[in-house]
């Protein structure tokens, strides 16, 4: 979920730090001392403060934050740099193989496989590659940078208490701005919408039954309607948009997810 999903502004209590934002690695560690107790008085305790004091400033993060070109692509050059037709013969087959777990995931949140598969293509290549960064690093360094502190510092906040609830660790890795898992989920959205999908009584974005309910959920409360169609005019497309902010973005995944339907 690419750094555009909605976010948490109005629902964590959080007061911002003194320390202001920064565009380079000078300051970020003065800027960590200075957000610390501002993140204990949103509720952050011991094992979330010691990760944000381990954070390092992630240089990889903001080389990524600077190059973002999807917006700019057409929705046919974007669909050949995603490879959408490996995309849709890939899916076409894991559906098959899993008919019985897609299909419990539609009847219980009432959202089609072929959506949650496209997603899951684009996103990680099926799981493949779900990133190489650390989160709390990446989170950390968003939330100092001067181009988008209001919108990533609920998700740094979110990640610390994902530390705190053993979710996550210090050490866990994942996007270029800490999103996470099979679907690449940022921190507050595992917060607000991870679910148990397989029973075993904890959220683990990289098992991917924890990671398709909570996209499925996600998309439902975002205002999915169950059995609406997801096509351009038609109801649940404007719910792309919560997953990602770009019309390439979801104009593509309606159109690989019939196909994977169809």
């Amino acid at each position: 979920m690419r750094h555009l999903a909605a976010l948490l502004l109005c629902c964590l209590p959080f007061a911002a730090p003194a320390q202001t934002c920064g565009n380079t690695a000078a300051g970020f560690e003065a800027w960590k001392a200075a957000f610390a107790p501002a993140a204990a008085r949103a509720g952050v305790k011991q094992a979330g403060l010691n990760a944000l004091a381990g954070a390092r400033y992630s240089t990889a993060t903001i080389a990524a934050d600077r190059n973002q070109k999807s917006f700019r692509y057409s929705l046919e050059k974007f669909m050949e740099l995603r490879g959408a037709p490996v995309i849709v013969a890939r899916a076409r087959k894991l559906k098959a193989q899993n008919a019985r777990f897609y299909a419990s995931v539609e009847r219980i949140y009432g959202v089609p496989a072929g959506v949650l598969l496209a997603i899951h293509g684009m996103e990680t290549a099926f799981g493949s590659f779900m990133g190489d960064t650390n989160l709390v690093s990446a989170t950390a360094t968003l939330a100092y940078d001067c181009r988008r502190p209001a919108f990533f510092t609920p998700h740094l906040i979110a990640a610390l208490k994902l530390v705190d609830r053993g979710t996550i660790t210090a050490a866990t890795v994942g996007a270029k701005h800490g999103e996470l898992g099979h679907t690449q989920f940022l921190p507050g959205n595992v917060l607000d919408y991870g679910r148990d999908g397989n029973g075993d009584g904890r959220l683990d974005m990289s098992n991917l039954a924890d990671a398709m309910a909570s996209t499925a959920w996600f998309l439902r409360q975002k205002g999915w309607k169950p059995g609406g169609g997801y096509q351009e005019g038609q109801v649940n497309f404007p719910v792309l948009n919560e997953w990602n902010a770009a019309t390439v973005y979801q104009r593509a995944i309606a159109i690989m997810g019939a196909r994977i339907d169809g």
